[in-house]
Formats: structure tokens, C-alpha cells, sequence
């Protein structure tokens, strides 16, 4: 029996509530890496809806541009990219950051990234890709498990301790590989390590084979809002390599783009001569 999306919420939620388009976003955000490609029947189980509700919210997408069908399953197209790309150019963060990560891949030769905290996950907003060193190719948009990722411990640790400890309640912590930490307690004694410390290490543990470090970027009131990271593969790169080698370039990258995000937000006028 198919559920009502919102049920009795929506007063709740105020008079200016809009179901309809809560229900459309849900059908958007129904398809995924593991379900690019669903048939009506699978939308409508996935976001609660009843079939013929689904199929009118799917039938609009296609109309719109944002969903393609080949008449039995629904997909996905590239044009809803561009509801990701319209947060992206407001918030300026990837303009600002990208010349920077440029200039840090070119220094270390290594793949470099800015990423944010959606929900519990890490989504990439920009990146400087030198090689391939993973299995899945990354590019703006990627998500991954906040906990396996060093972008990911520094966003979380700069989350307050009510937050982190709700995260550890709820998350799902698989071992992707064998050196994955998969506990809340050992999780949790690491997201106080990069609290500290103010940077995270990830050895292996999103995937067999590569290292990565972040930093966190903070906005003027000292908020994290962000992480950025430079990755390398194992066999060439030690953790101890990591830390003498790329920790401070990192470091100084962060640096910059916090000084040119005030810049940006506080706009040329205020600064005195």
C-alpha cells in the first residue's frame, strides 16, 4: 500500500507549503548511482507516491528536460546538473577555490579537491585531477561516506558535538575496505584528533591503495564550510610523506581561499585603503 509522502505534516509545515513540489524533488532525488535506471513502479515504491502520482511527476521531467524515458524506465539527464550548478554559482566557493587547487596540484603533482557536507555525505564542488587513482572516476557532484574520506572527518569534526554524536547514532559505518575504522567509538576518538589537530589523514580506508589529507576552509566567523584535500596513491606516497610533504601546502592553500572568500563576501568597497 502506497504511503502519503507528507501524510498530515503539511500543516505543520505552514500554510505556504507546497506538497507537490516536495513530492516532485523526492522523485528527483529517488534515482541514485545504484538506481540510475527505474521503471514507474520502482519510482513509485521508492518515494512513498502512488503510481499514477508518480507518473505524472515523472511525465512533467521528461517534459522539462530533467528526466528521459525510453518508455518502460525513467532516467535522469544531464540538464539536472544544472539545479546543482545554480547553489554552486551562488555560493562562489568553487569559482574562488578552483585557481587555488590548480596551483596546488601543479606544486605537489597530486589530485586536489574542495568538497562540502551534504546530509552524511561529502560532495565534491571542485577538483584538479593530475591521474586516476581510484576505481570510480570523481568529478564535481561525487559523494562519498563522510566517515571514510579525510574531507569528510574534517567537515564532521567541524560540526558541533550534539551533531556528531547524532551522525555517529544513525550512520551505517561499513567496512569498505580492511582498514576502514567501522565503530562509532574509534570513529569518534578521530573526529577529536582532527578537532585538535585541524587537519585528517585517511589511510586506505575509502579505498585499498589511497591516501589523502584535508583541511578545513572556514568562513569569517570561523565556521567550517567547507574541506579541501589532496590525494595520492600508496605505493609512491607514505603517511609520513603526506604529513612533511603535503600537509603544508595544503595548509597554505586553505589559507588563501579563506582570505579571498572574505574578499568575495564582504566585497572590495569595505576594504580601507
Amino acid at each position: 500500500m502506497s504511503t502519503d509522502l507528507t501524510g498530515t505534516d503539511e500543516q505543520a509545515r505552514g500554510e505556504h507549503f507546497v506538497q507537490s513540489l516536495e513530492r516532485g524533488l523526492a522523485v528527483v532525488r529517488a534515482f541514485t548511482p545504484h538506481a540510475s535506471s527505474m521503471t514507474l513502479s520502482e519510482v513509485a515504491r521508492a518515494t512513498g507516491l502512488t503510481r499514477a502520482a508518480a507518473r505524472r511527476f515523472l511525465l512533467t521531467l521528461v517534459d522539462l528536460g530533467y528526466v528521459r524515458t525510453d518508455g518502460r524506465t525513467f532516467a535522469l539527464t544531464p540538464r539536472v546538473l544544472e539545479l546543482g550548478y545554480a547553489y554552486l554559482s551562488s555560493a562562489g566557493l568553487p569559482e574562488v577555490a578552483q585557481p587555488h587547487l590548480e596551483e596546488l596540484a601543479a606544486q605537489v603533482r597530486e589530485s586536489s579537491s574542495v568538497s562540502v557536507l551534504d546530509g552524511d555525505d561529502v560532495v565534491y564542488v571542485a577538483r584538479v585531477p593530475t591521474s586516476r587513482i581510484m576505481r570510480v572516476a570523481i568529478n564535481v557532484g561525487t559523494r562519498f561516506p563522510a566517515y571514510a574520506t579525510s574531507m569528510g572527518r574534517v567537515l564532521l569534526a567541524g560540526r558541533p558535538l550534539a551533531e556528531v554524536e547524532s551522525y555517529l547514532e544513525r550512520v551505517d559505518l561499513r567496512r569498505l575496505t580492511a582498514y576502514t575504522l567501522a565503530t562509532p567509538a574509534r570513529l569518534r576518538a578521530e573526529l577529536e584528533r582532527v578537532r585538535n589537530q585541524g587537519w585528517a589523514i585517511v589511510d586506505q580506508e575509502l579505498e585499498e591503495g589511497l591516501r589523502s589529507v584535508a583541511a578545513p576552509i572556514r568562513d569569517r566567523e570561523g565556521r567550517v564550510i567547507a574541506a579541501a584535500n589532496v590525494s595520492a596513491h600508496a605505493s609512491r606516497t607514505s603517511v609520513e610523506d603526506i604529513r612533511r610533504d603535503l600537509l603544508p601546502p595544503l595548509l597554505a592553500t586553505t589559507s588563501r581561499i579563506e582570505a579571498d572568500l572574505e574578499i568575495a563576501t564582504r566585497g572590495p568597497t569595505t576594504r580601507s585603503s
